[in-house]
């Protein structure tokens, strides 16, 4: 009797570490995305900051930070190209 609790108990530790390992992989993979978006933000503040003085302004919104975030600083280029010579 106290072999098959043993084998049970083992069996259930193995599955409890593979369902654990399947879980935070998408857990790693969304706290990534938000700390590239929250990077995206800070670049396109200081960008607004610095480029206030010269009329430049892109807005902070969930597709340009997330731009901004993704493809970092090309990205905050690519915005600015787009703000200035295609929008404006």
């Amino acid at each position: 009797m106290s072999s098959t609790i043993i084998i049970i108990a083992i069996v259930g530790l193995i599955l409890l570490l593979l369902f654990s390992a399947a879980l935070t992989k998408p857990l790693r993979w969304a706290g990534k995305l938000c700390i590239k978006a929250i990077i995206g933000a800070i670049l396109l503040f200081f960008l607004n900051q610095v480029g206030g003085r010269y009329g430049l302004h892109v807005p902070i919104n969930a597709a340009t930070v997330s731009v901004s975030g993704l493809l970092g600083i090309p990205g905050v280029i690519g915005l600015t190209v787009i703000q200035t010579w295609i929008l404006s």
